[in-house]
């Protein structure tokens, strides 16, 4: 009896793509990014002219908004002008595409995969624990998990909270009643950098998560499409007994 390799044909690729984000929000999305960006760098530059805020604690400044070290490196410093004539032209730009993303949501029914349910707190709770190793099964997902949609959902109107306040601080007096809303000229303003520190610091975690999920998950919001399955190459090797017959002199005889 010997033992025999075998090498049987490869089984059909398991893998599939399917589509995970559609064309158009792919596209507002890569062009918001660019859009953000130039926003929040022009924003700095008009704020150096009066940056009045900083981080307090008992009358003890912790942190001011923003030290000369924050300026100097980034060249913000003594661009008021510049900062100005970015900030109201990119600023049409980041309103008609905002606009153009929720119309396309409430009319393409994708809002469904994105505005959070009565579970979706508790839920993002979980996310959260298991994104810091603290739990050990991941909460099951659609498309975007709850923390997602918690989050995408609150940028959302986020941007028409900085660009209401935007406008309300653009036009104090031809928009009086907008501004008036807010609580006028300063309260606007503090709700405008407010909401600006907030894009800031979902842009870093928005990075951070991409990162951390992969090539895939960025390679599906170029693309569109996701792939699930798992490759197979090579051929399977497969090992078979071979019992040999021994033939006797009787037989040869016979």
């Amino acid at each position: 009896m010997t033992n025999a390799v075998l090498a049987e044909p490869a089984t059909e690729d398991p893998r599939i793509a399917r589509e995970h984000h559609p064309r158009a929000i792919r596209w507002m999305h890569w062009i918001n990014f660019p859009i953000l960006m130039v926003m929040i760098w022009s924003g700095l530059r008009i704020y150096w002219a009066n940056d009045v805020y900083a981080l307090t604690i008992a009358g003890r400044t912790i942190f001011p908004f923003f030290p000369e070290s924050v300026y100097e490196p980034l060249n913000l410093n003594s661009k008021l002008a510049k900062g100005l004539a970015f900030h109201f032209t990119f600023g049409w730009f980041f309103t008609l595409n905002g606009i153009a993303y929720v119309l396309y949501l409430a009319t393409s029914g994708q809002w469904r995969h994105l505005v959070p349910d009565r579970f979706a707190l508790k839920e993002s709770t979980a996310v959260v624990l298991h994104d810091l190793h603290l739990r050990g099964e991941a909460p099951a997902q659609g498309r975007y998990n709850a923390a997602q949609r918690l989050s995408y959902s609150i940028i959302v109107v986020l941007g028409g909270v900085v660009v209401a306040t935007g406008l309300a601080m653009f036009k104090p007096a031809q928009l009086h009643l907008l501004t008036s809303l807010f609580g006028g000229y300063e309260t606007a303003r503090a709700i405008h950098f407010g909401t600006t520190l907030a894009f800031m610091a979902f842009f870093g975690v928005h990075v951070a998560q991409v990162i951390k999920s992969g090539w895939s998950n960025f390679a599906s919001m170029v693309t569109g499409y996701k792939v699930t399955g798992h490759k197979v190459t090579g051929h399977k090797v497969t090992e078979h007994k071979v019992t040999e017959h021994k033939v006797t002199a009787s037989e040869e005889r016979g």
